[in-house]
C-alpha cells in the first residue's frame, strides 16, 4: 500500500472524481474560489486530515489539470494571501458548437456504453440523448449499432488498473486460475487493458513467473493494490495485445449481407472482396442487386456477437448466408418485435415503429 495514500481516495473519493468536482466548481464560480472555499465546498477535499495535507492535494490537482490543458487562473484580490482565488478561464476552456458526424457519434456512444455500469450512467444517458441530435436520422443509429461494445462490466478492478497502467505503477492482486480454480497472489507490471469477446483483460509482466501474461479481470479476487512509485517500470516499445490474447472467439467465417445503399457503414468498412482482386489493390466495391440493395461480404468469428451487431441494423441489413447466422439474426428481431408490441400494449413504447418492422434493439448475447 502507498506510504502516504491520498486521504480522499482512502475515504471513498477517487482522485479522478475529485478532479472532476474541482473543474465543475471552478467553471461555475461567479468570480473565484479561495482555498478555504475549495476545501469546504468541493467534495473530496474535506477529507484531508490537516491543512498541510489539503495544500499538497490541491497543488497537485491544479498541476494535473493544467497539464491536461485546463486553464486554471489565479485571481489576486490585492489583500491578504487568503484572499487569493482560483477559477477556470471559460473563454479559453469552452468548446465550440458540437457538430458530430454519424461515425463520430458512434465512437462517443461506444465510450458511453463502456461506462454504463458506473456512477456516471445517468449523466452519460442524458449526454447521449442530446448528442444524437447531431446525427443524421437512421444513418446516425447505424454508427452507434455498428460500434456498440459486446463486453460485460469491467468490475471494480478496472479503475485502479487503468490508473496503474497510465502511471506505470506495479500492482498486486489475488487471482483465480481458470484451469485449477486456485487463488494465488500475482505481482504484475501492467502494460495494457483490452476487451476481447465478452470480457476485459490485463496484459502485463508477471514478476513471479518472469514472463508476460494475460489476466481476465473477472477472475481477480478482492482489491487491487497499487504500488507507491510512479514510472516503476518500462513498457516495451511494441506490445502485441492481439497476439497475447490469442484467438478467443472461434474460426473466421464470411457472411453475405444484402444492405440498403448508404447504410451500415461500420459493416461496409470491414467488407472483403467477393472474388480475388486480380492484382488490383482497390477496396472492395459492393455488388448491386436487382432488389436495389448491395451485396456486402464481412468476415466474423463469434456467431452470437455478430448476430447482435447485424440485428441492431433492423431491416437495413438482411443476411443471405450462412444459414445459422441468418437464423440467429431473425430470432433476435422476432424477440425485439415482441418486446415492442408488449410495450405498446402497456403504453410504454418509446417510438412507434412501422407495422411489421422489427425495432432496432440488440442483445448482449
Amino acid at each position: 500500500m502507498p506510504a502516504n495514500p491520498d486521504p480522499a481516495a482512502a475515504r471513498g473519493t477517487p482522485p479522478a472524481e475529485r478532479l472532476l468536482n474541482l473543474v465543475i466548481a471552478l467553471v461555475n464560480t461567479s468570480a473565484a474560489m479561495t482555498k478555504q472555499q475549495v476545501r469546504s465546498g468541493v467534495n473530496g477535499y474535506g477529507d484531508a486530515p490537516s491543512t498541510e495535507a489539503f495544500e499538497r492535494m490541491f497543488e497537485r490537482d491544479k498541476d494535473t489539470l493544467r497539464a491536461l490543458g485546463i486553464p486554471i487562473v489565479t485571481v489576486d484580490a490585492g489583500g491578504h494571501s487568503d484572499d487569493v482565488g482560483y477559477r477556470i478561464d471559460n473563454d479559453a476552456y469552452a468548446l465550440g458548437p458540437v457538430d458530430l458526424t454519424p461515425a463520430e457519434l458512434g465512437v462517443v456512444a461506444l465510450a458511453a456504453q463502456l461506462w454504463s455500469d458506473k456512477t456516471l450512467r445517468t449523466d452519460m444517458s442524458r449526454a447521449m440523448t442530446k448528442l444524437r441530435a447531431a446525427g443524421a436520422g437512421e444513418a446516425a443509429g447505424d454508427a452507434v449499432a455498428g460500434l456498440a461494445p459486446r463486453v460485460r462490466a469491467a468490475g471494480d478492478a478496472y479503475v485502479p488498473l487503468l490508473e496503474a497502467v497510465s502511471e506505470r505503477r506495479d500492482v498486486s492482486f489475488r487471482y483465480r486460475a481458470a484451469s485449477t480454480g486456485e487463488v494465488l497472489t500475482r505481482h504484475v507490471e501492467p502494460w495494457r487493458i483490452a476487451a476481447r469477446g465478452s470480457g476485459w483483460y490485463l496484459v502485463g509482466f508477471d514478476r513471479g513467473r518472469g514472463a508476460p501474461r494475460v489476466f481476465r479481470l473477472s477472475r481477480i479476487v478482492g482489491r487491487v493494490k497499487v504500488g507507491t512509485r510512479p514510472d516503476a517500470f518500462d513498457v516495451p516499445a511494441r506490445v502485441d495485445v492481439d497476439a497475447m490474447l490469442g484467438e478467443r472467439v472461434g474460426v473466421r467465417r464470411v457472411a453475405t449481407l444484402a444492405v440498403v445503399p448508404e447504410r451500415a457503414q461500420a459493416l461496409r468498412a470491414r467488407a472483403t472482396a467477393p472474388e480475388p482482386a486480380a492484382g488490383r489493390g482497390a477496396e472492395p466495391v459492393p455488388a448491386p442487386r436487382p432488389d436495389g440493395r448491395e451485396e456486402v461480404r464481412v468476415q466474423f468469428r463469434s456467431l452470437s456477437s455478430f448476430a447482435d451487431e447485424v440485428a441492431a441494423y433492423g431491416p437495413a441489413v438482411v443476411v443471405e448466408e450462412p444459414a445459422d447466422l441468418r437464423g440467429e439474426v431473425v430470432r433476435r428481431l422476432v424477440a425485439a418485435a415482441g418486446i415492442d408490441r408488449a410495450q405498446a400494449a402497456h403504453g410504454t413504447a418509446g417510438t412507434p415503429t412501422q407495422a411489421g418492422t422489427p425495432t432496432r434493439e440488440g442483445s448482449d448475447g
